[in-house]
């Protein structure tokens, strides 16, 4: 019989070892998750007598909101958010200030890593309120640079702005994830592709994509995850104009905290709590198959 005890600890010391570590996962994600999900099937309201006495409803918030156009319309702007500026933006941009990065002198290399940083270690709301003067109607920088001074980006292009925002502040982690996987790229697998006369997307595609599809597949996984659960959108539109930013993390807080509907809210977390597992698992079964 295998002995299971390798460390030598025994039963009671290696309990004593993990016990905080579970007691902090059940008080701040399993205790949450399940307060959460009873909420979820209750008619919990922010205020009124339905704060003090909620009663349980089952699954009427569900179909409720699988019937509402605020949530279908959020859950596409939430899909879009996630394709434009994690799928797509952060990674052709992470992977490209990699791919570029690798050739320069290290102090050059230094520097850019150090500005990209700084978009993605700055609080919030600083970020939101920096790009307030960039996008703003009155003297902002872009509209002064395209001359269209009185362009109120984020009333007329509000999902292309927040879009274009989250790539910018979000595609530090992607540099440095691929920085890290092309270092484990054979500079003769390179070096044979160039000599064999295969142009820089061939080499890319051929040889450098083969060896790091299992970080890519990685990074999207966390990236697309993260996004989805983006609250910072708020800070620029606030879901507006017209619930046409309205991403599923505002469109919640909005029920929650705005219209006071606390179970009604916490419904839409779980169903997006869902969300976020299948896509997980999706890409989970991909990196499985490419393992």
């Amino acid at each position: 019989m295998v002995d299971r005890d390798v460390a030598g600890l025994g039963a009671a010391r290696a309990i004593a070892f993990v016990a905080p570590a579970l007691l902090l996962i059940a008080v701040f994600l399993v205790f949450p998750a399940l307060w959460t999900l009873y909420i979820g099937i209750t008619d919990y309201q922010l205020t009124g007598p339905a704060a003090a006495r909620p009663s349980v409803v089952g699954a009427e918030n569900f179909t409720r909101a699988l019937a509402d156009p605020l949530f279908a319309n959020s859950l596409g702007l939430t899909a879009l958010f996630v394709l434009g500026s994690a799928v797509i933006g952060q990674n052709v941009l992470g992977f490209g200030l990699a791919w570029l990065l690798r050739g320069v002198r290290p102090r050059l290399r230094r520097v850019v890593e150090a500005f990209v940083l700084l978009a993605w270690i700055l609080p919030g709301p600083v970020v939101a309120l920096l790009w307030f003067a960039v996008l703003s109607r009155d003297g902002g920088t872009l509209g002064l640079l395209l001359d269209r001074p009185a362009t109120a980006w984020l009333v007329e292009y509000p999902m292309a702005s927040l879009i274009v925002f989250n790539t910018w502040r979000g595609t530090a982690f992607s540099m440095l994830l691929y920085s890290s996987a092309l270092a484990v790229v054979p500079p003769s697998h390179l070096e044979t592709a160039r000599l064999l006369g295969a142009s820089g997307p061939r080499v890319v595609r051929d040889v450098v994509f083969p060896h790091i599809r299992g970080h890519m597949l990685t990074n999207t996984l966390l990236i697309s995850l993260w996004t989805a659960n983006d609250f910072t959108p708020f800070l620029l539109t606030a879901g507006g104009p017209n619930h046409e930013s309205e991403v599923l993390p505002v469109l919640i807080y909005r029920q929650a905290l705005e219209g006071g509907q606390l179970g009604y809210a916490s419904a839409l977390s779980l169903l997006l709590l869902v969300g976020n597992l299948l896509v997980a698992l999706g890409y989970l079964r991909l990196l499985r198959r490419r393992a």
